[in-house]
C-alpha cells in the first residue's frame, strides 16, 4: 500500500510537488482564477468585448446576406444618398436632333442612385451607341451633380437606294433611317456609291448659287457621272468630264434664254460639243407639225 505523508514544510516537497502546489492543488474552487483571464492578451479584454463581438458578427452575417441576395448595389447607394451624395441634378448640353429622353433613357439613372457609385465611363459608351451622337462626355460634380455634353453628327445629304432613305454625313456615313420633313433641304443624292460620292455634285452645285435651290435629287449614274433632277421634273444629264463647265453653261442659257421654264423634260450636256434639249411630249408635237419627225430633239453648239 501506498503512503503519503502530509507535509506541511514547502522547503521539504518534492520538485513535482511544489509545481502541482503552484497550480492550484491546494487552492479552493471557488478561490481559482480562470484560467483564460490569467494568460495571454484575453486577461485584458474590456468587459464589452463581447457584446461588440456580437454585434459585429451579426452585421457580417446581414452583409453576407445582401450580397448574396444581390442587394449591395441598391443597400450602398442607399447608404450614400441619405448622406447628400445622391444624382439630384443632371446637366445636358450640346443635344439638338436627340431628345433629352433618349440622352436620359441612355444614363440609365434610377431613383436613389449615388453620384459616387454610378459609372460615368458605361454611360458615356451607351451616349455613343444613339444614333446622332458622335461621342460624349459625362462628368460627376460632388456631391450630387451628374453633367452630360454629347456632340452630334451634322446631316450632309440624303441617300436613297432603293425604298430605303438615309441621312448621312459628309464621308457618307449612315446617321439614321427616321427621315422628316425637316432635312428637306438636304440634297438627294440616289443610288448605291452616291453617298460617298455625294461631296463632288454638292462642291460643283456650290460654284452655281442660282441653279443649287432648284435641284431636288442627283443621280450616280454607273458610277461615272450625275444626273440632276430639278423641283420642275427637267433632268440635266452631266458629263463625266467637265461637270462644272457644264452647269456654268445651263445656267447661262437659262438666265440668257429662260431655258429651264421651257416645256422640256431634258438637257443633255454628254456630247462635248454640243447640247441636246428634249422637249415634252405636247412641245414635240407642236415642234413636229413644223419640222417633221424629228422634232423632239433640238441641238445647240456648244462652244468647246
Amino acid at each position: 500500500m501506498l503512503s503519503i505523508r502530509r507535509r506541511h514544510n514547502w522547503n521539504d516537497l518534492t520538485p513535482l510537488e511544489a509545481e502541482l502546489a503552484s497550480r492550484g492543488r491546494g487552492t479552493s474552487r471557488l478561490n481559482r482564477q480562470p484560467v483564460w483571464r490569467a494568460v495571454g492578451r484575453l486577461a485584458h479584454l474590456p468587459r464589452w468585448a463581447g457584446s461588440s463581438a456580437a454585434l459585429g458578427f451579426l452585421g457580417l452575417t446581414l452583409a453576407y446576406s445582401i450580397a448574396l441576395g444581390g442587394y449591395g448595389r441598391e443597400v450602398s447607394d442607399a447608404l450614400l444618398s441619405s448622406v447628400g451624395l445622391g444624382i439630384e441634378t443632371v446637366k445636358l448640353s450640346g443635344q439638338s436632333e436627340t431628345d433629352d429622353f433618349q440622352v436620359l433613357e441612355a444614363l440609365e439613372i434610377d431613383t436613389g442612385d449615388s453620384l459616387v457609385l454610378f459609372d460615368a465611363n458605361a454611360a458615356r459608351d451607351r451616349l455613343t451607341r444613339l444614333a446622332w451622337v458622335k461621342s460624349a462626355s459625362v462628368m460627376k460634380f460632388y456631391p450630387n451633380t451628374l453633367q452630360v455634353r454629347v456632340d452630334e453628327w451634322e446631316p450632309y445629304a440624303l441617300w436613297q437606294r432603293g425604298e430605303t432613305v438615309s441621312i448621312v454625313t459628309r464621308d457618307g456615313d449612315v446617321i439614321t433611317d427616321e427621315v422628316d420633313g425637316r432635312y428637306a433641304n438636304l440634297l438627294l443624292v440616289v443610288n448605291h456609291g452616291a453617298n460617298r460620292r455625294a461631296g463632288e455634285i454638292m462642291a460643283a452645285l456650290e460654284m452655281v448659287p442660282e441653279l443649287r435651290p432648284r435641284v431636288r435629287a442627283a443621280f450616280l449614274v454607273g458610277d461615272r457621272r450625275w444626273d440632276l433632277m430639278l423641283e420642275n421634273g427637267i433632268s440635266l444629264k452631266l458629263p463625266q468630264v467637265g461637270m462644272e463647265k457644264a452647269l456654268g453653261e445651263i445656267v447661262y442659257m437659262d438666265a440668257e434664254s429662260g431655258l429651264l421654264t421651257r416645256d422640256i423634260v431634258a438637257v443633255d450636256m454628254r456630247i462635248p460639243d454640243r447640247i441636246v434639249v428634249r422637249l415634252s411630249e405636247k412641245a414635240a408635237e407642236r415642234r413636229k407639225e413644223m419640222t417633221g419627225p424629228d422634232g423632239r430633239l433640238v441641238n445647240w453648239e456648244r462652244d468647246t
